[in-house]
Protein backbone atom coordinates (compact mmCIF):
# COMPACT_ATOMS: atom_id res chain seq x y z
CA UNK A 1 0.00 0.00 0.00
CA UNK A 2 2.77 2.35 0.65
CA UNK A 3 4.42 1.78 -2.34
CA UNK A 4 0.72 2.76 -4.20
CA UNK A 5 0.46 6.04 -2.40
CA UNK A 6 4.26 6.83 -3.59
CA UNK A 7 3.31 6.22 -6.92
CA UNK A 8 -0.32 8.51 -6.65
CA UNK A 9 2.01 11.16 -5.26
CA UNK A 10 4.36 10.80 -8.64
CA UNK A 11 1.48 10.87 -10.72
CA UNK A 12 0.35 14.06 -8.96
CA UNK A 13 3.54 16.00 -9.37
CA UNK A 14 3.32 14.81 -13.20
CA UNK A 15 -0.04 16.17 -14.18
CA UNK A 16 1.02 19.76 -12.43
CA UNK A 17 4.04 19.58 -14.32
CA UNK A 18 6.49 19.38 -11.52
CA UNK A 19 8.66 16.51 -12.74
CA UNK A 20 11.57 16.75 -11.19
CA UNK A 21 9.38 16.28 -7.73
CA UNK A 22 8.03 12.86 -9.39
CA UNK A 23 11.03 11.35 -10.48
CA UNK A 24 12.38 9.77 -7.21
CA UNK A 25 8.33 9.21 -6.07
CA UNK A 26 8.26 7.03 -9.34
CA UNK A 27 11.61 5.71 -8.69
CA UNK A 28 11.18 4.69 -5.09
CA UNK A 29 7.76 2.78 -6.31
CA UNK A 30 9.12 1.42 -8.91
CA UNK A 31 11.93 -0.47 -6.44
CA UNK A 32 9.41 -1.69 -4.47
CA UNK A 33 7.14 -3.11 -6.70
CA UNK A 34 10.00 -5.09 -8.63
CA UNK A 35 11.25 -6.21 -4.86
CA UNK A 36 7.68 -7.69 -4.92
CA UNK A 37 8.02 -8.88 -8.15
CA UNK A 38 4.81 -7.00 -8.70
CA UNK A 39 5.84 -6.52 -12.78
CA UNK A 40 2.58 -5.04 -14.16
CA UNK A 41 3.44 -1.88 -11.59
CA UNK A 42 6.71 -1.80 -12.24
CA UNK A 43 6.06 -1.27 -15.58
CA UNK A 44 3.31 1.28 -14.80
CA UNK A 45 6.38 3.65 -13.05
CA UNK A 46 8.79 3.12 -15.95
CA UNK A 47 5.74 4.48 -18.08
CA UNK A 48 5.67 7.20 -15.99
CA UNK A 49 9.29 7.95 -15.85
CA UNK A 50 9.31 7.90 -19.89
CA UNK A 51 7.13 10.15 -20.28
CA UNK A 52 8.92 12.31 -17.66
CA UNK A 53 12.17 11.89 -19.35
CA UNK A 54 10.77 12.98 -22.82
CA UNK A 55 9.08 16.07 -21.97
CA UNK A 56 12.78 17.60 -19.83
CA UNK A 57 14.16 15.86 -23.26
CA UNK A 58 16.75 13.62 -21.40
CA UNK A 59 17.90 11.11 -23.88
CA UNK A 60 20.06 9.42 -22.02
CA UNK A 61 17.63 8.40 -19.22
CA UNK A 62 15.31 7.10 -21.81
CA UNK A 63 17.92 5.46 -23.36
CA UNK A 64 19.56 3.69 -20.19
CA UNK A 65 14.97 3.09 -19.29
CA UNK A 66 14.59 1.22 -22.09
CA UNK A 67 18.05 -1.15 -22.01
CA UNK A 68 16.87 -1.74 -18.30
CA UNK A 69 13.74 -2.87 -19.84
CA UNK A 70 15.04 -4.96 -22.34
CA UNK A 71 17.51 -6.64 -19.82
CA UNK A 72 14.59 -7.47 -17.32
CA UNK A 73 12.51 -9.26 -20.33
CA UNK A 74 15.36 -11.34 -21.03
CA UNK A 75 16.30 -12.25 -17.26
CA UNK A 76 13.26 -12.21 -15.80
CA UNK A 77 10.74 -13.71 -18.75
CA UNK A 78 7.95 -11.18 -18.50
CA UNK A 79 6.55 -9.70 -21.62
CA UNK A 80 6.75 -5.99 -21.60
CA UNK A 81 2.82 -4.86 -21.91
CA UNK A 82 0.34 -2.59 -24.24
CA UNK A 83 1.29 0.57 -22.41
CA UNK A 84 4.57 0.30 -22.44
CA UNK A 85 5.08 -0.35 -25.85
CA UNK A 86 2.86 2.92 -26.34
CA UNK A 87 5.30 4.80 -23.88
CA UNK A 88 8.03 4.39 -26.05
CA UNK A 89 5.88 4.58 -29.05
CA UNK A 90 5.31 8.28 -27.78
CA UNK A 91 9.11 8.87 -26.60
CA UNK A 92 10.39 8.14 -29.61
CA UNK A 93 7.98 10.20 -31.76
CA UNK A 94 8.59 12.99 -30.07
CA UNK A 95 12.32 12.41 -31.29
CA UNK A 96 11.40 12.08 -34.56
CA UNK A 97 12.56 8.36 -34.77
CA UNK A 98 8.62 8.03 -36.58
CA UNK A 99 9.65 4.30 -37.65
CA UNK A 100 10.14 2.91 -34.46
CA UNK A 101 7.36 4.85 -33.16
CA UNK A 102 4.58 3.06 -35.47
CA UNK A 103 6.80 -0.18 -34.48
CA UNK A 104 6.17 0.20 -30.89
CA UNK A 105 2.64 1.55 -31.97
CA UNK A 106 1.71 -1.67 -33.60
CA UNK A 107 3.00 -3.94 -31.23
CA UNK A 108 0.76 -1.72 -28.53
CA UNK A 109 -2.09 -2.04 -30.48
CA UNK A 110 -1.52 -5.80 -30.86
CA UNK A 111 -1.13 -6.45 -27.41
CA UNK A 112 -4.24 -4.60 -27.09
CA UNK A 113 -6.74 -6.33 -29.13
CA UNK A 114 -5.17 -10.13 -28.06
CA UNK A 115 -6.01 -8.70 -24.59
CA UNK A 116 -9.50 -7.07 -25.27
CA UNK A 117 -8.34 -3.81 -23.51
CA UNK A 118 -10.14 -1.03 -24.96
CA UNK A 119 -7.82 1.55 -23.33
CA UNK A 120 -5.02 -0.07 -24.71
CA UNK A 121 -6.54 0.00 -28.37
CA UNK A 122 -7.26 3.07 -28.00
CA UNK A 123 -4.08 4.28 -27.02
CA UNK A 124 -2.30 2.47 -29.62
CA UNK A 125 -4.60 3.75 -32.68
CA UNK A 126 -4.06 7.12 -30.65
CA UNK A 127 0.06 7.15 -31.23
CA UNK A 128 -0.42 5.16 -34.96
CA UNK A 129 -2.54 8.68 -35.98
CA UNK A 130 0.42 11.00 -34.76
CA UNK A 131 2.65 9.34 -36.33
CA UNK A 132 0.71 9.36 -39.54
CA UNK A 133 0.39 12.90 -39.01
CA UNK A 134 4.47 13.88 -39.16
CA UNK A 135 6.53 15.57 -41.50
CA UNK A 136 7.98 12.15 -42.81
CA UNK A 137 4.96 10.19 -43.15
CA UNK A 138 2.51 13.28 -44.34
CA UNK A 139 -0.42 10.66 -44.46
CA UNK A 140 -2.98 12.84 -42.92
CA UNK A 141 -6.11 10.97 -44.46
CA UNK A 142 -4.64 7.95 -42.77
CA UNK A 143 -4.33 9.69 -39.19
CA UNK A 144 -8.19 11.25 -39.74
CA UNK A 145 -9.41 7.91 -40.20
CA UNK A 146 -7.68 6.96 -36.85
CA UNK A 147 -9.02 9.76 -35.04
CA UNK A 148 -12.40 8.74 -36.25
CA UNK A 149 -12.16 5.47 -35.06
CA UNK A 150 -11.22 6.96 -31.61
CA UNK A 151 -13.85 9.47 -31.17
CA UNK A 152 -16.62 5.93 -31.88
CA UNK A 153 -14.59 4.50 -28.84
CA UNK A 154 -15.17 7.43 -26.88
CA UNK A 155 -18.91 7.60 -26.91
CA UNK A 156 -18.70 3.97 -24.83
CA UNK A 157 -15.33 4.52 -23.04
CA UNK A 158 -14.46 7.38 -20.72
CA UNK A 159 -11.25 8.10 -21.43
CA UNK A 160 -11.21 12.26 -20.91
CA UNK A 161 -7.22 13.09 -20.89
CA UNK A 162 -7.18 10.71 -24.49
CA UNK A 163 -10.32 12.15 -25.47
CA UNK A 164 -8.49 15.37 -25.31
CA UNK A 165 -4.79 14.53 -26.88
CA UNK A 166 -6.84 13.41 -29.91
CA UNK A 167 -9.09 16.49 -30.23
CA UNK A 168 -6.04 18.53 -29.59
CA UNK A 169 -4.38 15.81 -32.25
CA UNK A 170 -7.40 16.65 -34.68
CA UNK A 171 -6.74 20.26 -34.75
CA UNK A 172 -3.11 19.83 -35.42
CA UNK A 173 -3.97 18.15 -38.55
CA UNK A 174 -6.34 20.61 -39.54
CA UNK A 175 -3.27 23.15 -38.84
CA UNK A 176 -0.95 21.22 -40.86
CA UNK A 177 -3.65 21.21 -43.92
CA UNK A 178 -3.75 25.26 -44.04
CA UNK A 179 -7.75 24.48 -42.69
CA UNK A 180 -7.41 27.15 -39.99
CA UNK A 181 -11.09 27.81 -38.82
CA UNK A 182 -11.79 24.43 -38.47
CA UNK A 183 -8.85 23.78 -36.48
CA UNK A 184 -9.73 26.97 -33.97
CA UNK A 185 -12.97 24.92 -33.71
CA UNK A 186 -11.39 21.59 -32.81
CA UNK A 187 -9.27 23.33 -30.00
CA UNK A 188 -12.05 24.59 -28.54
CA UNK A 189 -13.65 21.07 -28.16
CA UNK A 190 -10.55 20.02 -26.97
CA UNK A 191 -10.61 23.01 -24.08
CA UNK A 192 -13.76 21.85 -23.14
CA UNK A 193 -12.49 17.83 -22.60
CA UNK A 194 -9.29 19.52 -21.27
CA UNK A 195 -11.88 20.86 -18.22
CA UNK A 196 -11.87 17.59 -16.98
CA UNK A 197 -8.39 16.62 -17.22
CA UNK A 198 -5.22 17.40 -14.58
CA UNK A 199 -2.92 17.83 -17.24
CA UNK A 200 -1.12 21.15 -17.47
CA UNK A 201 1.09 19.83 -20.30
CA UNK A 202 -1.71 19.33 -22.19
CA UNK A 203 -3.19 22.40 -21.66
CA UNK A 204 -0.09 24.18 -22.23
CA UNK A 205 0.25 22.45 -25.49
CA UNK A 206 -3.30 23.62 -26.25
CA UNK A 207 -2.11 26.73 -25.86
CA UNK A 208 1.03 26.72 -28.06
CA UNK A 209 -0.81 25.34 -30.91
CA UNK A 210 -3.50 28.12 -31.10
CA UNK A 211 -0.61 30.63 -31.40
CA UNK A 212 0.80 28.70 -34.07
CA UNK A 213 -2.71 28.36 -35.93
CA UNK A 214 -3.04 32.21 -35.23
CA UNK A 215 0.19 32.88 -36.17
CA UNK A 216 -0.46 31.49 -39.87
CA UNK A 217 -3.69 33.35 -39.79
CA UNK A 218 -1.20 36.84 -39.52
CA UNK A 219 -3.45 37.26 -35.96
CA UNK A 220 -0.26 38.61 -34.30
CA UNK A 221 -1.91 40.34 -31.05
CA UNK A 222 -4.15 36.79 -30.57
CA UNK A 223 -0.85 34.70 -31.56
CA UNK A 224 0.48 36.19 -29.07
CA UNK A 225 -1.97 35.95 -26.13
CA UNK A 226 -2.05 32.41 -26.48
CA UNK A 227 1.97 32.03 -26.62
CA UNK A 228 1.96 34.54 -23.39
CA UNK A 229 -0.26 32.35 -21.67
CA UNK A 230 1.44 29.10 -22.73
CA UNK A 231 5.20 30.74 -20.99
CA UNK A 232 3.43 31.48 -17.82
CA UNK A 233 1.83 27.92 -17.65
CA UNK A 234 5.24 25.94 -17.68
CA UNK A 235 8.39 25.64 -16.04
CA UNK A 236 11.20 25.81 -18.38
CA UNK A 237 13.23 23.74 -16.48
CA UNK A 238 10.46 21.24 -15.95
CA UNK A 239 8.62 21.24 -19.21
CA UNK A 240 11.69 21.09 -21.43
CA UNK A 241 10.14 20.02 -24.60
CA UNK A 242 7.12 22.19 -24.08
CA UNK A 243 9.52 25.47 -23.53
CA UNK A 244 11.70 25.07 -26.95
CA UNK A 245 8.56 24.75 -28.54
CA UNK A 246 6.96 27.70 -27.45
CA UNK A 247 10.06 29.58 -28.13
CA UNK A 248 10.48 28.33 -31.12
CA UNK A 249 6.43 30.13 -32.46
CA UNK A 250 7.64 33.34 -30.17
CA UNK A 251 10.89 33.87 -32.10
CA UNK A 252 9.01 33.40 -35.44
CA UNK A 253 6.23 35.93 -34.21
CA UNK A 254 8.98 38.36 -33.57
CA UNK A 255 8.37 40.22 -29.89
CA UNK A 256 6.02 42.62 -28.97
CA UNK A 257 6.77 46.26 -29.33
CA UNK A 258 5.98 49.17 -27.11
CA UNK A 259 3.78 51.40 -29.20
CA UNK A 260 6.12 54.31 -28.43
CA UNK A 261 8.98 52.48 -30.04
CA UNK A 262 10.08 51.95 -33.16
CA UNK A 263 13.07 49.35 -33.01
CA UNK A 264 14.72 47.18 -30.74
CA UNK A 265 17.98 46.32 -30.70
CA UNK A 266 18.72 42.81 -28.39
CA UNK A 267 22.43 43.18 -27.45
CA UNK A 268 22.18 39.43 -25.77
CA UNK A 269 19.82 37.81 -28.61
CA UNK A 270 21.20 39.43 -31.51
CA UNK A 271 18.25 40.14 -32.71
CA UNK A 272 16.14 43.17 -34.04
CA UNK A 273 12.18 43.73 -33.93
CA UNK A 274 11.11 46.95 -36.01
CA UNK A 275 7.23 47.83 -34.93
CA UNK A 276 6.08 47.20 -38.63
CA UNK A 277 8.12 44.79 -39.93
CA UNK A 278 8.42 42.32 -36.73
CA UNK A 279 11.22 40.21 -35.86
CA UNK A 280 14.46 40.78 -38.73
CA UNK A 281 16.11 38.05 -39.50
CA UNK A 282 20.18 38.63 -39.59
CA UNK A 283 21.07 35.22 -39.81
CA UNK A 284 25.56 35.29 -40.14
CA UNK A 285 25.77 39.09 -40.96
CA UNK A 286 27.34 40.50 -38.28
CA UNK A 287 28.85 43.32 -39.97
CA UNK A 288 25.33 44.56 -40.57
CA UNK A 289 24.88 43.67 -36.89
CA UNK A 290 27.62 45.62 -35.79
CA UNK A 291 27.04 48.67 -37.85
CA UNK A 292 23.64 48.70 -36.60
CA UNK A 293 24.62 48.86 -32.90
CA UNK A 294 26.97 51.68 -33.52
CA UNK A 295 24.30 53.55 -34.90
CA UNK A 296 21.90 52.27 -32.52
CA UNK A 297 24.34 53.13 -29.34
CA UNK A 298 25.13 56.80 -30.72
CA UNK A 299 21.69 58.57 -32.16
CA UNK A 300 22.46 61.30 -33.63
CA UNK A 301 26.22 60.79 -34.46
CA UNK A 302 27.79 61.20 -37.70
CA UNK A 303 30.24 58.40 -38.54
CA UNK A 304 32.48 59.14 -41.47
CA UNK A 305 33.34 56.53 -44.33
CA UNK A 306 36.73 56.19 -42.57
CA UNK A 307 35.73 56.06 -38.81
CA UNK A 308 33.30 52.81 -40.23
CA UNK A 309 36.03 51.06 -41.72
CA UNK A 310 38.56 51.26 -39.05
CA UNK A 311 35.84 49.94 -36.28
CA UNK A 312 33.58 48.35 -38.08
CA UNK A 313 35.23 46.21 -40.64
CA UNK A 314 38.38 46.97 -38.75
CA UNK A 315 40.52 47.71 -41.93
CA UNK A 316 42.67 50.44 -43.43
CA UNK A 317 40.43 52.86 -44.86
CA UNK A 318 41.34 53.32 -48.70
CA UNK A 319 38.74 55.02 -50.60
CA UNK A 320 38.97 52.98 -53.60
CA UNK A 321 38.43 49.85 -51.79
CA UNK A 322 35.93 50.84 -49.72
CA UNK A 323 33.67 53.83 -50.45
CA UNK A 324 31.36 51.56 -52.37
CA UNK A 325 31.69 48.79 -50.15
CA UNK A 326 29.84 51.02 -47.63
CA UNK A 327 27.71 52.45 -49.79
CA UNK A 328 26.75 48.86 -50.44
CA UNK A 329 26.10 47.75 -46.78
CA UNK A 330 24.13 50.77 -45.76
CA UNK A 331 21.92 49.74 -48.89
CA UNK A 332 21.13 46.39 -47.54
CA UNK A 333 21.03 47.68 -43.82
CA UNK A 334 18.20 50.15 -44.70
CA UNK A 335 16.23 47.61 -46.96
CA UNK A 336 16.31 45.16 -43.70
CA UNK A 337 15.17 47.82 -41.20
CA UNK A 338 13.58 49.94 -43.34
CA UNK A 339 9.71 49.92 -43.98
CA UNK A 340 9.62 52.25 -46.62
CA UNK A 341 13.24 51.83 -48.36
CA UNK A 342 12.19 55.24 -50.54
CA UNK A 343 11.31 57.27 -47.17
CA UNK A 344 14.06 56.12 -44.91
CA UNK A 345 12.85 57.04 -40.99
CA UNK A 346 16.13 55.39 -39.61
CA UNK A 347 19.77 55.38 -41.25
CA UNK A 348 20.25 58.91 -42.86
CA UNK A 349 23.01 60.33 -45.14
CA UNK A 350 25.53 63.00 -43.81
CA UNK A 351 27.68 65.07 -46.29
CA UNK A 352 30.75 63.54 -44.77
CA UNK A 353 29.08 60.48 -43.29
CA UNK A 354 25.87 58.30 -41.87
CA UNK A 355 24.07 58.39 -39.20
CA UNK A 356 20.71 57.52 -36.90
CA UNK A 357 18.26 59.20 -36.98
CA UNK A 358 18.31 61.00 -33.48
CA UNK A 359 14.32 61.66 -33.63
CA UNK A 360 13.59 57.48 -34.45
CA UNK A 361 12.54 56.21 -31.31
CA UNK A 362 14.98 53.08 -30.99
CA UNK A 363 15.71 51.24 -27.81
CA UNK A 364 18.85 48.98 -26.79
CA UNK A 365 18.26 46.17 -24.52
CA UNK A 366 21.43 45.36 -22.17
Amino acid sequence: MQAERVLEMGKLNCDRGDYTAAIPLLKEAAAVFFSERNFPQFLKCQNFLLRVYAEMDRTEEIQSTKESLQDLVMKEGFELNAKTYYTLAACASLRDQNALALDYGQKALALGLANDSKEDICHAIFIIARTYSTPEYQRYTDALKEIYNLQVFFQVYDLPDLRASTQILNAHILHQLKRHEEAIEVAWKAYDDLKNSKSLALATYLLILMGAIYIDLEEKDMARMYLNLAQKSLDPKNQVRLNRMVQGYVDKLGREIDQNVDLVFDEIAHSVTEKKLGKIDFKNQFILLDLLRLFVLNQGTVYSKEFLVENVWKQSYDPSVHDNKIYVTIKRLRKMIEPDYEKPKYIFRAKNGYYMNKSARVHLEI
